[in-house]
Protein backbone atom coordinates (compact mmCIF):
# COMPACT_ATOMS: atom_id res chain seq x y z
CA UNK A 1 0.00 0.00 0.00
CA UNK A 2 3.09 2.56 0.80
CA UNK A 3 4.66 1.93 -2.57
CA UNK A 4 1.09 2.42 -4.45
CA UNK A 5 0.81 5.69 -2.68
CA UNK A 6 4.51 6.98 -3.40
CA UNK A 7 3.62 6.03 -6.83
CA UNK A 8 0.19 8.02 -6.81
CA UNK A 9 2.35 10.81 -5.00
CA UNK A 10 5.13 11.17 -7.33
CA UNK A 11 2.67 10.92 -10.58
CA UNK A 12 0.59 13.60 -8.81
CA UNK A 13 3.13 16.00 -7.94
CA UNK A 14 4.31 15.43 -11.93
CA UNK A 15 0.89 16.00 -13.10
CA UNK A 16 1.16 19.12 -11.27
CA UNK A 17 4.13 20.52 -12.36
CA UNK A 18 3.63 19.58 -15.89
CA UNK A 19 0.05 21.47 -15.40
CA UNK A 20 1.80 24.71 -13.75
CA UNK A 21 4.33 24.78 -16.73
CA UNK A 22 2.16 23.99 -19.76
CA UNK A 23 -0.60 26.46 -17.97
CA UNK A 24 2.01 28.94 -18.05
CA UNK A 25 3.11 28.44 -21.86
CA UNK A 26 -0.60 28.63 -23.46
CA UNK A 27 -1.22 31.70 -21.12
CA UNK A 28 1.82 33.72 -22.12
CA UNK A 29 1.21 32.29 -26.13
CA UNK A 30 -2.68 32.78 -26.15
CA UNK A 31 -2.39 36.61 -24.59
CA UNK A 32 0.26 37.19 -27.10
CA UNK A 33 -0.87 36.19 -29.89
CA UNK A 34 -4.43 37.63 -29.19
CA UNK A 35 -3.37 41.30 -28.93
CA UNK A 36 -1.44 40.81 -31.70
CA UNK A 37 -4.79 39.94 -34.06
CA UNK A 38 -8.59 41.87 -34.60
CA UNK A 39 -11.44 40.27 -32.31
CA UNK A 40 -12.65 37.88 -35.39
CA UNK A 41 -9.27 35.83 -35.38
CA UNK A 42 -9.61 35.80 -31.80
CA UNK A 43 -12.75 34.35 -31.34
CA UNK A 44 -11.79 31.82 -33.54
CA UNK A 45 -8.77 31.19 -31.30
CA UNK A 46 -11.35 30.79 -27.85
CA UNK A 47 -13.62 28.31 -29.84
CA UNK A 48 -9.89 26.31 -31.10
CA UNK A 49 -9.03 26.32 -27.41
CA UNK A 50 -12.99 25.39 -26.27
CA UNK A 51 -12.95 22.44 -28.90
CA UNK A 52 -9.48 21.39 -27.97
CA UNK A 53 -10.86 20.68 -24.14
CA UNK A 54 -13.75 18.94 -25.34
CA UNK A 55 -11.84 16.12 -27.43
CA UNK A 56 -9.28 15.72 -24.74
CA UNK A 57 -12.19 14.96 -22.22
CA UNK A 58 -13.76 12.64 -24.43
CA UNK A 59 -10.39 10.77 -24.89
CA UNK A 60 -9.70 10.90 -21.36
CA UNK A 61 -13.45 9.43 -20.81
CA UNK A 62 -13.03 6.80 -23.77
CA UNK A 63 -9.75 5.46 -21.90
CA UNK A 64 -11.83 4.57 -18.84
CA UNK A 65 -14.79 3.15 -20.77
CA UNK A 66 -12.52 0.89 -23.41
CA UNK A 67 -11.54 -2.92 -22.68
CA UNK A 68 -8.70 -4.85 -24.16
CA UNK A 69 -9.43 -7.63 -25.92
CA UNK A 70 -10.75 -5.75 -29.00
CA UNK A 71 -6.96 -4.68 -29.28
CA UNK A 72 -5.42 -7.66 -28.69
CA UNK A 73 -7.26 -9.37 -32.00
CA UNK A 74 -6.02 -6.04 -33.25
CA UNK A 75 -2.16 -6.93 -31.99
CA UNK A 76 -2.17 -10.39 -33.16
CA UNK A 77 -3.42 -9.27 -36.56
CA UNK A 78 -0.53 -6.28 -35.85
CA UNK A 79 -2.67 -3.70 -37.50
CA UNK A 80 -0.75 -0.48 -36.66
CA UNK A 81 -1.84 1.39 -33.34
CA UNK A 82 -3.09 -1.90 -31.80
CA UNK A 83 -0.13 -2.00 -29.03
CA UNK A 84 -0.62 1.81 -27.96
CA UNK A 85 -4.37 1.12 -27.32
CA UNK A 86 -3.49 -1.65 -25.22
CA UNK A 87 -0.99 0.58 -23.23
CA UNK A 88 -3.65 3.29 -23.29
CA UNK A 89 -6.52 1.13 -21.77
CA UNK A 90 -3.83 -0.08 -18.88
CA UNK A 91 -2.72 2.98 -17.82
CA UNK A 92 -6.50 4.84 -18.20
CA UNK A 93 -6.12 6.66 -14.72
CA UNK A 94 -2.74 8.28 -15.87
CA UNK A 95 -3.97 8.73 -19.55
CA UNK A 96 -7.54 10.31 -18.03
CA UNK A 97 -5.70 12.75 -15.87
CA UNK A 98 -3.83 14.04 -18.27
CA UNK A 99 -6.10 14.60 -20.90
CA UNK A 100 -9.03 15.99 -18.54
CA UNK A 101 -7.34 17.55 -15.30
CA UNK A 102 -4.11 18.57 -17.25
CA UNK A 103 -5.31 19.67 -20.78
CA UNK A 104 -9.03 19.95 -19.91
CA UNK A 105 -8.90 22.31 -17.12
CA UNK A 106 -5.44 24.43 -19.23
CA UNK A 107 -8.24 24.75 -22.10
CA UNK A 108 -10.65 26.27 -19.61
CA UNK A 109 -8.53 28.47 -17.70
CA UNK A 110 -7.10 30.01 -21.17
CA UNK A 111 -10.26 30.19 -22.76
CA UNK A 112 -11.36 32.01 -20.13
CA UNK A 113 -8.40 34.60 -20.01
CA UNK A 114 -8.79 34.67 -24.16
CA UNK A 115 -12.54 35.43 -23.98
CA UNK A 116 -11.49 38.51 -21.18
CA UNK A 117 -8.81 40.06 -23.98
CA UNK A 118 -11.56 39.41 -27.24
CA UNK A 119 -13.83 41.27 -24.74
CA UNK A 120 -11.74 44.25 -24.20
CA UNK A 121 -11.01 44.60 -28.29
CA UNK A 122 -14.50 44.31 -28.75
CA UNK A 123 -15.04 47.04 -26.51
CA UNK A 124 -12.34 48.89 -28.03
CA UNK A 125 -14.31 48.64 -31.17
CA UNK A 126 -17.11 50.19 -30.41
CA UNK A 127 -15.22 53.00 -28.52
CA UNK A 128 -16.06 51.89 -25.08
CA UNK A 129 -13.60 52.18 -22.07
CA UNK A 130 -12.88 48.89 -19.80
CA UNK A 131 -15.64 48.84 -17.02
CA UNK A 132 -18.30 50.44 -19.26
CA UNK A 133 -22.01 49.23 -19.28
CA UNK A 134 -21.00 47.52 -23.28
CA UNK A 135 -17.50 46.12 -21.96
CA UNK A 136 -19.48 44.26 -19.13
CA UNK A 137 -22.34 42.90 -21.26
CA UNK A 138 -20.36 41.94 -23.70
CA UNK A 139 -17.81 39.99 -21.11
CA UNK A 140 -21.43 38.46 -19.79
CA UNK A 141 -22.50 37.53 -23.03
CA UNK A 142 -19.05 35.68 -24.41
CA UNK A 143 -18.37 34.44 -21.38
CA UNK A 144 -22.02 33.08 -20.67
CA UNK A 145 -21.53 31.76 -24.62
CA UNK A 146 -18.38 30.00 -24.03
CA UNK A 147 -19.40 28.04 -21.14
CA UNK A 148 -22.25 26.97 -22.40
CA UNK A 149 -20.08 25.27 -25.51
CA UNK A 150 -17.55 23.80 -22.97
CA UNK A 151 -20.49 22.18 -21.36
CA UNK A 152 -22.49 21.27 -23.85
CA UNK A 153 -19.65 19.78 -26.15
CA UNK A 154 -18.03 18.00 -23.31
CA UNK A 155 -22.11 16.21 -22.74
CA UNK A 156 -21.91 15.16 -26.41
CA UNK A 157 -18.42 14.08 -25.64
CA UNK A 158 -18.90 12.18 -22.53
CA UNK A 159 -21.79 10.20 -24.72
CA UNK A 160 -19.39 9.74 -27.86
CA UNK A 161 -16.56 8.34 -25.36
CA UNK A 162 -18.79 6.12 -23.24
CA UNK A 163 -20.69 4.40 -26.61
CA UNK A 164 -17.39 4.38 -28.92
CA UNK A 165 -14.70 4.01 -27.17
CA UNK A 166 -12.65 1.44 -28.68
CA UNK A 167 -12.84 3.82 -32.00
CA UNK A 168 -11.95 6.64 -30.40
CA UNK A 169 -8.77 4.81 -28.36
CA UNK A 170 -7.85 3.15 -31.82
CA UNK A 171 -7.98 6.04 -33.80
CA UNK A 172 -6.25 7.71 -30.96
CA UNK A 173 -3.55 5.23 -30.69
CA UNK A 174 -2.86 5.21 -34.49
CA UNK A 175 -2.00 9.23 -33.80
CA UNK A 176 0.18 8.24 -31.33
CA UNK A 177 1.74 5.53 -33.12
CA UNK A 178 2.25 7.45 -36.72
CA UNK A 179 3.69 10.31 -34.32
CA UNK A 180 6.42 7.94 -32.60
CA UNK A 181 7.43 6.71 -36.00
CA UNK A 182 7.60 9.75 -38.06
CA UNK A 183 9.08 11.92 -35.39
CA UNK A 184 11.12 9.03 -33.52
CA UNK A 185 9.94 9.64 -30.25
CA UNK A 186 8.36 7.94 -27.47
CA UNK A 187 5.37 9.44 -26.50
CA UNK A 188 3.86 6.21 -24.43
CA UNK A 189 7.51 4.57 -23.27
CA UNK A 190 6.67 5.49 -19.71
CA UNK A 191 3.52 4.12 -19.51
CA UNK A 192 5.22 1.36 -21.43
CA UNK A 193 7.89 0.58 -18.39
CA UNK A 194 5.19 1.33 -15.44
CA UNK A 195 2.79 -1.52 -16.98
CA UNK A 196 5.63 -4.23 -17.89
CA UNK A 197 6.56 -3.98 -14.41
CA UNK A 198 3.06 -3.59 -12.81
CA UNK A 199 2.73 -7.41 -14.79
Amino acid sequence: MDNKFRKSLKFSISIAVITFVLAAIFSIISSSVLTEVVWGIGLIIVLLIVFTGVVFDMLGIAATAASEPPFHAMAAEKIPGAKEAIIIVRNADRFASFCNDVIGDISGIVSGTATAVVVIQLANVFGHSDGSTVQITLSVVLTSIVAALTVGGKAVGKFLAIHSSTKIIFMTARVIAWIESSFKINILSASTKSTRKSR
